[in-house]
């Protein structure tokens, strides 16, 4: 199973808000000849850490391609850069952000680091893989995704993203 993250917190001068951008990146990624099986909701995240920047709108897909891993990162940093992110301090606001989370079962400690290095820290990555991937397992540790979930504290606020008339 390859996984992947999707992220945006400010609005794209060419897409709109943030759900909308991340609707035209999965077009994007699909018209890039990778096939997306699987899709989460989309969750509200609050920053991580928490800072004043506006909250998230986050969520995963699970994707098929015969790109290997690194390759397949590469053309995700690709899509970002062709919607307008511009790569600087870590954890800053972003108009689009694709992560790849796992690629199979593979544990990878160069780059690409497989599985993601921080996804079992993060709600609002648990959240929307246990959408997709109810049953996936950590291969580095083992850990489910409820294990994981259970060891993260209230303060990553995340929530189900509702949409507004306007965005149905």
């Amino acid at each position: 199973m390859i996984l992947v993250a999707l992220g945006a917190n400010l609005p794209s001068p060419i897409y709109g808000g943030p759900v909308e951008t991340l609707t035209a990146a999965l077009a994007e990624i699909h018209s890039q000849g990778i096939e997306i099986l699987d899709r989460s909701h989309w969750y509200e995240t609050a920053p991580v850490p928490i800072s004043d920047q506006p909250w998230y709108v986050n969520g995963v897909v699970s994707v098929a391609t015969d790109l290997a891993a690194g390759p397949l990162l590469s053309r995700l940093h690709d899509i970002e850069a062709a919607f307008g992110r511009v790569r600087g301090m870590a954890n800053a606001a972003r108009i689009l952000d694709l992560d790849l989370l796992a690629y199979h079962d593979q544990v990878e400690h160069s780059w690409p680091v497989l599985p993601h290095p921080r996804l079992h820290e993060r709600a609002f990555v648990l959240l929307p893989l246990r959408d997709v991937a109810s049953e996936w397992r950590h291969p580095a540790n083992g850990a489910s995704i409820g294990e994981m979930l259970s060891r993260i504290g209230p303060e990553q606020q995340t929530r189900l993203f509702l949409p507004s008339a306007e965005q149905l």
